[in-house]
């Protein structure tokens, strides 16, 4: 799936737009520990979970700094990105964890489209490759994790 977020004209809006991408994350999370079955991804998956919630913690930071109201929830599309772990459920743990690599693609493309976008200031953008290497490490334990 192709995002927009990250390539907004306004830092405020692209930090405001990057809450929403988190909290749908972090549903997507909750989803997924309630999905699996094996204790080791659980984990692992919990443990990912805290770097998105840190991530809140820094955007939510940064939305104060600017004078905007940090959203708390997801949008809509939270619908789309636990439904399709409640699906993949219904076929076991590979397929789960498959489901939320997908996920992990829009956080990805959003943070290293928001570390390149000049709208951001360079304190921010440090702090958007480093959520975007978190995001590649997560993607890449869910690709190892599935195929396995």
């Amino acid at each position: 799936m192709v995002t927009t977020v990250g390539t907004e004209s306004t830092f405020e809006k692209m930090v405001e737009n990057l809450l929403y991408l988190e909290h749908d994350a972090i549903a997507a999370y909750d989803k997924t520990i309630d999905k699996l079955d094996d204790p080791v991804a659980k984990q692992k998956i919990a443990e990912f979970k805290g770097d998105h919630e840190r991530h809140v913690a820094e955007l939510t930071r940064m939305a104060g700094a600017l004078g905007v109201t940090p959203p708390t929830q997801g949008d809509a599309k939270q619908m789309l990105t636990t439904g399709k772990i409640s699906l993949a459920s219904l076929v076991g743990d590979r397929t789960v964890l498959k489901a939320m690599a997908t996920n992990e693609i829009e956080t990805k493309m959003a943070y290293d489209q928001a570390a390149r976008n000049d709208a951001a200031p360079p304190e921010a953008q440090g702090f958007f490759r480093q959520a975007f290497a978190d995001e590649d490490r997560h993607k890449a334990w869910m690709d190892s994790a599935a195929a396995a």
